[in-house]
């Protein structure tokens, strides 16, 4: 492929991502995203167009002049995005299409990450079951996209957290199910999620929280994805902030994680009912249909005052390592974001209280503390945006 034929491809992926995140668009509109002339984007624009890949949308809304045609992916351009978001002990698969629309929502299986000697080849099943069961051929897919908790080097593709003995993952994966593959740490993806379509969106400094059952954290840096010299960066849980001296996960003590996830809340949880204390989570946690986190975020938004004080408990720990954040960062905006940031409203007070009570006023005033409004649904989100981010549009 010569060079000028490069460039034109890289101008129409680039041309089909800004549709995907932004919209309907016009040309002077796609000129200014992508830094390119008018006559160049408007070649590759025509070339998309012949390929049914996007479609003329309508006239854009008056300004005083003439009313520019906008462009848009082409809902029924039959390609589709495949997103797997998967947690230590729930995986998630739907399927979107090209203006980013679910089109199939295949479902979802329990796996206990840590605790299943064969969760590699069990995944691997199960995402391509999902992908049997649903309405497209697999070179209808653009590209399964796969968000994963976990120490992840991209480079060398290996999840050193869930995966240590598995190098280059994406391909491994995608030899077994023969469709392209993408994976990033899934705190990484959420935030990147945020940045394209939630409340990090126009902001160019965030740090995105990822509050699950672990706690994650993507990092926005001029309007980047930050990841580190070896994708790394963002192991907000294992700043050694705890007051207690508990093991953590990663193997050392004292970790954010061991005092404020939601996997140690629950286990909170249960030593305060086994020590008679009277609280709905009491039959909440008999359900086994629905994980103990989710019963604990739902008792928290009913009210029940011992999930509340657990969440405030957490909240403060967070708080806390937020505002060493602060300190570092200086970042514009906060997004608290994850399955978690459900209670959103809950998670507020006591964070609000250790920023004020451990950062300085004048770099604290200088930043804002929003909650995600896709919490549910922005795992998924970013795992479709790795395969935008990286696919070839075939």
């Amino acid at each position: 492929m010569t060079a000028k034929i490069q460039k034109q491809e890289d101008l129409k992926r680039a041309i089909l991502r800004q549709l995907y995140y932004n919209g309907a668009l016009s040309l002077a509109d796609l000129c200014t995203h992508t830094k390119k002339s008018l006559p160049v984007v408007s070649t590759a624009v025509n070339l998309l167009l012949e390929s049914g890949y996007i479609m003329e949308y309508g006239l854009a809304p008056s300004t005083g002049g003439r009313r520019p045609v906008t462009y848009l992916l082409d809902a029924n351009k039959k390609r589709c995005i495949v997103a797997v978001a998967i947690d230590q002990l729930e995986t998630r698969v739907c399927i979107y299409n090209l203006v980013n629309e679910k089109v199939d929502s295949l479902g979802s299986v329990r796996m206990d990450l840590l605790n299943t000697p064969s969760i590699l080849e069990e995944l691997i099943s199960f995402i391509k079951e999902m992908i049997e069961k649903s309405t497209f051929s697999n070179d209808e897919i653009l590209g399964v996209g796969i968000a994963m908790p976990g120490v992840y080097n991209m480079k060398e593709g290996i999840n050193h957290t869930f995966f240590p003995d598995q190098p280059y993952l994406p391909k491994y994966i995608s030899k077994k199910i023969k469709v392209p593959v993408f994976i990033d740490n899934d705190s990484r993806t959420i935030a990147m999620a945020e940045l394209k379509f939630g409340i990090a969106k126009g902001y160019k400094d965030v740090m995105v929280v990822n509050i699950g059952w672990g706690i994650g954290l993507g990092m926005i840096v001029d309007g980047i994805i930050f990841r580190g010299h070896n994708g790394y960066a963002g192991e907000f849980s294992h700043i050694p902030l705890a007051n207690s001296n508990n093991l953590c996960s990663c193997g050392k003590r004292g970790c954010l994680e061991v005092d404020a996830s939601l996997s140690i809340l629950v286990k909170k949880a249960e030593r305060e009912l086994a020590n008679g204390s009277k609280s709905s989570l009491e039959y909440l946690f008999a359900d086994k249909k629905r994980l103990a986190g989710e019963q604990l975020l739902s008792a928290a938004k009913k009210g029940d005052p011992l999930a509340v004080s657990l969440l405030a408990e957490g909240g403060l720990m967070i708080g806390k390592g937020l505002a060493t954040l602060i300190h570092i960062m200086n970042p514009e905006r906060i997004v608290l974001s994850g399955r978690g940031a459900s209670a959103g409203r809950i998670w507020l007070a006591p964070i609000h209280q250790a920023i004020n009570e451990y950062c300085i006023p004048r770099l604290a005033e200088q930043t804002t503390l929003a909650v995600s409004d896709l919490s549910q649904e922005i795992q998924l989100l970013g795992a479709a945006t790795l395969v935008i981010e990286n696919c070839d549009f075939r």
